[in-house]
Formats: C-alpha cells, structure tokens, sequence
C-alpha cells in the first residue's frame, strides 16, 4: 500500500510539472501586453500615433498638421519636394516635369522672364501630367455592362445595407487625367466647401472670385438645394484643359510663390464621379464623404477611419511608376540613406496609426516595439537624451542598448511673442514721441526675455534664438554675425551674447518708465498678456515669464481663455501682448515677412485678403519693401531687400522674436530612411521596416515573467494533494468495507 501511495504521488508530481512546463511553453510563444491582432506579426506594417482626430480629409478644405498626414499619402498634387536635397528643392510628382512658366503683357503676348514686374499682366503655369496613372479602387468608378455607374443614384434599398465605404460589392479605377486637377481648383471657389486658401487664391488665379459668385448664384436659382453641381459645367477662366494630359493656369501678375502651392494637397486632383457619388443625401447621413473617405492616386488609400481609435492606410494597388531618388546630399551617401535608391516605392504594405491621447503610454509603447518611432515629451528627455561636446545631442546609454536612434531637424517655424502695435502702451499712440517711446519699451523688453534660457529650461535645449522672423534653411535667413539681431545682442568671441540687464533698464528708463514706474503718473507699469495656457508646465512657463518682465520692474498679468475666446481678442485687437506661432506652408522668406504686412493686419481688415498680421503691425517702408521682394525671384537683389525689411523690424521690435524649434524624433533600429522634415509631408512611401527583426526585438524586450505563475501553480496543486490522498483512503476504506460485506 505504501508502495502505491508513492507511485502515485510520484505521477502526480509529474503531471504538475508537465502541465506548468507546457504552459510556459505555450506562454513563451506568445506576447501577453501586444496591442495588435495575431496574425499582424512579422508583417510589413508601420505602426504610428495620432492625437488629434482628423477634421478634414478633403483636399479642399484640409489645412492642418493632423490632417496632412494622412492626405499628403493619399493625394498627388502635380510636384511634390525632393525627399533627399536640401535645401528643399521642388520636383515633379504626377507632372511629366516641372511646369512652363511664361509671362504676358497686358495685349496677351509672352514676355521674356527679366522682365520688370510691373510689365507682366499675367503668368501662366503650363502643366503636363504623366500618362497610365490610376485611382485607388473605389465604387464611384463601377460600372455595369451598360457602362452606366452603379451607385451614383442609390435609392433606399441599397442604401439599408451601407454602413461604410467597404460595404459597396464592387470598385473600379480609371485614369488620371488634367480634367481632375481643373475640376478641384474649381472647387477652391465653391461656396458650400469654405476652403481656407479661397481668399488668397482668389486674388491670384484670374476670375476665381467671379467664378464663385456665379456658382453661388447656381446654387441659390434653378438647382435650387441641390446638394451636387456639376464643375465641368462651368468654365473658369483663369484655367483651361488643354488635352487629356495638359492643362494651364493663370496668375495675375507675377506670384512666383504659386509654385509652391502646385506641391499641396489643395491642388491634388479630386475625380467628377467621387464628387457626384459623394453628394448622395443617404450618403452624407451616414457620413460617407470625401471627409471621411479620400479618393485619390497616391501611395496609399485610407481603408479604416475609425478617428476615435484608429487609422489605417494600405498601399494603393493600383499605384506603380515611382522610385525612391537615386541622388542626395553627401551626408546621405555615408548615412545609408542611398541604400535603396533606384527601388520601387512604396516599401511599406499598411500603417496602423494608433489614437494616444496621453504620453506615458506612448513612451512605453515605443519602449516596448509596439511603435517604430516616438516624439520626445518633457518627462522622458533626460531618459532618452544626454547632450555631449559642445551641446550635441545623442541619445543615452540605455537606448543605444536598445538600437534607438536620434535624428534632428530644425523646424521651418517659429515661435514669438507679439506686441500689439494698436496698443497705446506698447504700440504707441498718433505722436512720433509716443511712438519712440513704446519703441524703446519693446526693445528693452526684448533683451530682457532670456530666450536662451528659456529654451533650455522649458524646451530641454530644442531650439535655436530667433534674430528675425525668417527660419533656418528658408532662403532669406543670415547665419553668424550677419544674421545677428544687434538691437538685442552683441558679437562676443564669435557668437552673439545677449546684451546686459543695464542696457535694457537704459532704455526703458528712455521711454518714460525708469525702474518700471510710469514718470507721468508715478505708477507701476503693468502690462498684460494673452494666452491659451492651462496644464501645469504652462504655469511655469508663465512664473518664468512674469519674473523676465520683473527684471524691469514690470508687472506681467496673465490673462489665460480657450483658444476660440484668445482668437477672437486677437482678431479684434483686444490684446496687448500675446503669443503666437508659425510653420511655414512654403519655403520662401515671403512665407514669414507677410506676417508683418500692414495690410495683412488682423484687426480692422476689410480687404477679405488673408489677415496673420497678428501684431497689427503697419510700417510703411516695410510694406513698401514687401511689395518690392514678394514677387522677386531669390538672388542678391532680393536678399539685399530681405536684409533692409529684417533690420526694421529689429529695430522696430513688433515681436520678441522667441525661437525656431528643435524637431527631435526617436527611431527603432528596424525603421529605416528616415530624414526629418516637416515641409514634405508624403515621406512614408520612402520608409522601410524590418519587420523580422522587429519582431525578434519585441520578443526580447517583452517576455513575461513567468516563475511567479508557475511557483503559484505548483503550490495550489500540491496543496491539493492532501485532499486527494484523503479522498483515496476514504474511498480506499469504502471498497473494503463493500468487500467484507460481499464476504460475509
């Protein structure tokens, strides 16, 4: 008996020990924390983060960063930038080459391009585009045997079991051709899209403006509430279809600057049929729209808006014909960055873009491989970053043991502190005396605001001090001591050395305040700022703030609201001194000098142009000179002009000219040809993923521990075995009680 009770503990023992062994087997196979469905693994997918939903997917009205992401890989405008050269360089994109530009007198015959600006009547942009380029596969193309379209006029029926795009049974494609781009220039003007550049285009491209009054008129008459009209219908005449493959634009004057805007998402090309199908009432309540479902030619569709948790893009099957570039700057030779090139694009099958609405999560995501690349937060710089040398930024020990790499890039933005110039304080009133006066007050205050500071307390040394408006590798911008804003620095030992506290105290005591008391009244100075701030850091950033403006003895009140009350005080002139900021759309110094233009100002302008003068600032040599520079080609003599208009504004002091950011972005060793810039955005047809080695790493780096659970099914079971043994003897000492009873 004794025998047996061992034999059978024995086996038992043995059962434990297989059935835990088989459990961290099958637990070492698998990844208990991936946020991503099974059979994703080792695919070639990129994984991203959003943190704002989308509002527009329309190239028509979309006009934000958020928003650029995803349409900047969906459409194709005819140029696009060079992803390799700097500085940034414009190439064709769906155009055969770049576009022939002619100037006209005001007869209608072509000009030589010397010509005087005040010479040329109009420019005309003549573009051909490549043939055999396709849609993304989409139901407003299907069509029946009869060659009438499918779903262009769903009644109810049909409509009963559409809930989203993909639930259409059939798709189709056609070819691109240079009716799509005309047709979506004219929807700049349609009166019920609201595009946001309709204002400025309409000041350029001839007969915008008149063409949107005439579609306002159709849509008020005959067609009544219509929801679709027909653009082909109408004819603009500012653009022209030449043939299939060619189309033409008119420019008023000279705006060489237009150039720029051939190589955004606004002038990509938007199909009649999409348009039509979209415009369907059953449609639109179900929002099915060109919103929420692009239709374009690019690299990628959109086959998931769900803005609330996810976004995917999956690479457009009906895309081919590009190849990443085959030439670089040197740096991208030895970088690796030329590996692929001659290669077909896109690399990458599907991005998955994840909503994140905090930070912490995110990191530990990125920490964990369940993002190939992440942004820097405050919280977890000194864990990802360590500066060496001469303040060279690289990435720590701990990262470089996990393969993550670094890669910076200033920003063409910049962030500022606005004076508003209406202001009787700080803007000056009607007299040359008050005007002197407030002048000084600004330049005092624009030495006392230590931005080098500020920029290593509150950007962990991400920024550069701005010494103008214009940013790093825009053309326009001065380096070294030519670039140096000498109003509020000095040239020490080969850099620019902020001037002393003295200086500034100097000249505010100049412009009737000596020691931050007002000499007319004998009152403090209190000045008052603007702005949208509201966590925690915001408030130091504040505190940091009033104790800048303290070194003059000058109280600083902090008026803080919601980004749509701040806008409507600065659209009026109500503020005094807020901040603000600025990424370029185009990289063109006129891109940033126009935010200084008088008659760009924002409060008071009735001109319907655009208005981001958010200073209000009016000075007549510098709007002269504007006008001078705007339309020039780059070159000495516009640069000699951009010299004249930046050292008024330094003098003049309308803004403390703050800082261009720093861009700082970490990357997984398995993601591949990055080089950051926030000008071109449609680079993710360029990246490349290691999906097998990120799979290994992410293995690696999130094993479970499993000792506990096993140790734990250990014990439960072997606490156990008394009650079997228990059990066994009790039935033990039943069989032997049945058979005595059978003896007897």
């Amino acid at each position: 008996m004794k025998l047996f009770r061992n034999r059978t503990r024995t086996v038992f023992v043995l059962m434990v020990a297989g059935v835990v062994a088989t459990l961290l087997a099958a637990c070492d196979q698998m990844l208990w924390n991936n946020p991503y469905p099974a059979h994703d693994e080792g695919k070639n997918i990129l994984y991203n983060v959003f943190t704002e939903r989308p509002k527009h997917l329309d190239p028509v009205q979309s006009y934000s960063a958020n928003e650029i992401q995803f349409t900047a890989q969906i459409y194709q405008p005819p140029l696009q930038y060079h992803y390799l050269k700097r500085p940034f360089t414009l190439i064709p994109y769906t155009a055969v080459a770049m576009p022939i530009v002619t100037y006209y007198d005001y007869d209608g015959y072509p000009l030589p391009d010397d010509t005087e600006v005040d010479e040329i009547a109009y420019t005309q942009y003549e573009i051909s585009i490549k043939p055999a380029i396709f849609y993304q596969p989409h139901p407003a193309f299907a069509k029946n045997d009869r060659n009438e379209f499918l779903f262009h006029q769903l009644d109810d029926d049909a409509l009963a079991s559409v809930y989203q795009l993909s639930d259409f049974p059939e798709t189709d494609t056609r070819e691109l051709t240079a009716h799509d781009y005309v047709y979506q220039i004219k929807r700049l003007a349609h009166p019920g899209l609201h595009s946001p550049i309709y204002g400025l285009m309409a000041d350029y491209i001839v007969g915008l403006r008149d063409f949107a009054g005439v579609l306002r008129d159709a849509l008020n008459g005959e067609r009544g509430s219509a929801a679709f009209l027909d653009l082909n219908a109408y004819p603009l005449e500012g653009v022209e279809v030449v043939d299939d493959y060619t189309y033409r634009i008119k420019i008023n004057k000279k705006y060489p600057q237009f150039i720029y805007w051939l190589a955004m998402p606004f002038f990509a090309p938007i199909p009649w049929e999409a348009d039509k199908f979209y415009s369907q009432k059953g449609l639109i309540e179900k929002n099915i729209s060109l919103d929420w479902y692009p239709v374009g030619t690019g690299p990628y569709m959109l086959t998931e808006n769900n803005p609330n948790l996810r976004m995917v893009l999956e690479k457009n099957p009906n895309f081919y014909g590009e190849f990443y570039p085959d030439e670089g700057m040197p740096e991208d030779y030895i970088s690796g960055l030329l590996a692929d090139a001659g290669k077909p694009i896109p690399f990458i099958d599907k991005i998955v873009y994840s909503r994140e609405r905090e930070g912490i999560p995110r990191w530990n995501k990125f920490l964990q491989g369940y993002y190939d690349s992440s942004g820097i937060g405050s919280d977890s710089f000194d864990q990802a970053v360590q500066l060496v040398g001469q303040g060279e930024a690289t990435v720590t020990e701990a990262m470089t043991k996990q393969g993550i790499r670094l890669e910076t890039t200033v920003a063409v933005s910049t962030f500022y502190i606005g004076f508003n110039m209406l202001d009787s304080v700080v803007g000056g009133g009607v007299t040359d005396e008050s005007r002197n006066a407030a002048r000084k007050l600004r330049q005092a205050i624009s030495i006392a605001v230590d931005y080098e500071e500020f920029i290593s307390i509150f950007a962990n040394g991400r920024g550069l001090p701005a010494h103008g408006p214009i940013a790093p590798g825009v053309p326009g911008h001065r380096y070294g001591e030519a670039g140096m804003n000498s109003v509020v620095y000095d040239w020490v030992n080969g850099a620019p050395q902020r001037k002393s506290i003295q200086v500034a105290r100097y000249l505010l005591a100049e412009a009737g305040y000596p020691n931050g008391i007002d000499r007319k009244t004998g009152a403090p100075l209190v000045l008052y700022f603007d702005v949208t701030a509201r966590s925690t850091e915001d408030r130091s950033m504040l505190d940091w703030m009033r104790k800048q403006f303290q070194k003059l003895n000058i109280q600083l009140v902090v008026r803080s609201t919601d980004y749509n009350r701040f806008q409507d005080k600065i659209r009026k002139g109500n503020a005094q001194i807020f901040e603000w900021g600025w990424h370029a759309d185009y990289p063109d110094p006129e891109n940033f000098l126009f935010l200084l233009y008088g008659p760009q100002r924002k409060a008071g302008n009735t001109s319907g142009s655009a208005s981001n003068n958010a200073a209000n600032y009016n000075n007549p040599e510098y709007n002269h000179l504007f006008e001078q520079m705007k339309d020039m080609d780059n070159g000495p003599a516009r640069q000699a002009i951009i010299d004249q208009m930046v050292d008024v504004l330094r003098y003049d002091a309308p803004w403390l000219w703050g800082y261009h950011p720093k861009e700082y972005g970490l990357y997984h060793e398995w993601y591949k040809n990055i080089k950051p810039n926030r000008i071109s955005n449609n680079n993710v047809k360029y990246f490349q993923i290691d999906a097998g080695l990120r799979e290994q790493k992410r293995r690696e780096w999130n094993k479970p521990v499993l000792w506990p659970v096993g140790l734990g099914v250990i014990i439960v079971m072997i606490s156990l075995f008394p009650a079997i043994a228990t059990y066994r003897r009790y039935e033990g000492s039943k069989g032997i009680q049945r058979l005595q009873q059978g003896s007897s």
